[in-house]
């Protein structure tokens, strides 16, 4: 069993009972994965099999996080998947399933993550164009450079200035906005332009 160190330490640093949970977990890993690869990962341990991740673990203030990679994919009925990982916030070694169970889904994630890579998520149905507000529309007509810069952006920068106009509560608040995205616009500038380095 080899053992990182930065992993020894991270433990140690955890409060007592986070500690127990996140040592009850690394000997689990290491009991069903004898050639388990420890790690450190986005600053938590991580276990690793042929350099592919199987499992995170964290221990914050009050309570500690088991995250397995590809824990979708995995039977468990803790499926309670969200930021803390398949069994939510663990506060406790009880809330850990039992050993077997536990044993289970180490030796099913190792197995996944030994058969290459996750499954593309599927993919999204485009959004719609943007909805150009009617006043909007009128002015781009109106000024033909500002129309060709505007529509000559990828969609997602037509929208970010279509969704500023069409938030305006009042017409005084859209008029001014139109007019100031016809001079951006005029120029050759994105709506956040600003913000661009």
């Amino acid at each position: 069993m080899s053992h990182d160190r930065r992993i020894d330490d991270y433990i140690a640093k955890a409060q007592p009972f986070a500690r127990e949970i996140l040592t009850h977990v690394r000997e689990r890993v290491h009991a069903v994965i004898p050639d388990v690869q420890e790690d450190i990962k986005w600053r938590m341990p991580a276990y690793l099999v042929g350099g592919k991740l199987v499992l995170i673990t964290a221990a914050f203030k009050e309570h500690a996080a088991l995250n397995f990679w590809r824990g979708q994919e995995l039977e468990s009925r803790h499926d309670t998947v969200g930021a803390m990982g398949q069994f939510g916030k663990i506060k406790s070694l009880e809330e850990l399933p039992s050993d077997a169970e536990l044993d289970r889904l180490i030796r099913e994630a190792a197995e996944l993550a030994e058969a290459g890579p996750s499954p593309r998520k599927p993919k999204h149905e485009p959004r719609p164009a943007a909805e150009i507000h009617p006043e909007f529309a009128a002015a781009l007509e109106a000024a033909p450079t500002a129309k060709a810069t505007f529509e000559s952006f990828p969609p997602g920068q037509r929208r970010e200035y279509a969704d500023w106009i069409a938030e305006a509560k009042q017409d005084a608040t859209r008029q001014k906005r139109i007019a100031t995205a016809i001079d951006w616009l005029g120029e050759g500038k994105r709506r956040n332009w600003k913000y661009e380095k």
